[in-house]
């Protein structure tokens, strides 16, 4: 049986890891400067959003579903279904949920990674992380089907999409936010 579940659990799960994700910001900008801090702890929450929004059932506790009793009994690799038309978020469509969900980790990625001269092959590496996140959620889904989910292979096509789109907007982003600056100079210190 599955204990926990519904929209309040992934909001209280989101708040928690963000109120974390925030001491981590403030203990790391000590050391590497305000703004990459910043990113890397906003990127980690975003990972830990989408972790609690794709793996924590979103109607309650669904008890027990044993895995012949659920909906679908496979993996769906029909492009763009079984898809519903729509979600509790967004009117648009779930897919445009699952677009939108993977576009702030696609930015935060370039943002914590453009640091470093690297950058140029470690973005892309990043981005096929964020492909095999979704496809690690995609298998989970599948796998517990106390999770009440089904497993799509449209979901894993749509993560990326937004996880490209991300990328995009962070590379748009990195000169304004210059991650490889550590901060303002400290006044020096007088005995």
């Amino acid at each position: 049986m599955f204990p926990v579940g519904g929209v309040g659990v992934m909001l209280v799960g989101i708040a928690v890891t963000g109120l974390l994700c925030a001491g981590l910001a403030t203990v790391l900008a000590r050391r590497t400067g305000g703004s990459w801090a910043w990113s890397l702890a906003l990127l980690l929450w975003s990972l830990a959003a989408i972790g609690f929004v794709t793996l924590i059932p979103a109607d309650g506790s669904p008890g027990v579903v044993y895995a012949d009793q659920r909906y679908y009994n496979s993996c769906s690799f029909d492009y763009g279904g079984p898809a519903p038309e729509g979600f509790w978020v967004l009117s648009g469509g779930q897919r445009l949920l699952n677009v939108l969900v993977f576009v702030p980790s696609g930015a935060l990625l370039v943002l914590v990674l453009g640091r470093w001269r690297s950058a140029w092959w470690t973005v892309p590496l990043g981005l096929l992380g964020l492909g095999l996140v979704s496809v690690g959620i995609e298998a989970t889904q599948q796998v517990l089907s106390r999770l009440d989910r089904s497993c799509d292979v449209t979901d894993v096509v749509d993560n990326l999409t937004g996880a490209g789109l991300g990328v995009a907007v962070g590379l748009a982003l990195l000169p304004l936010v210059r991650p490889w600056r550590r901060g303002r100079p400290r006044p020096p210190q007088q005995s």
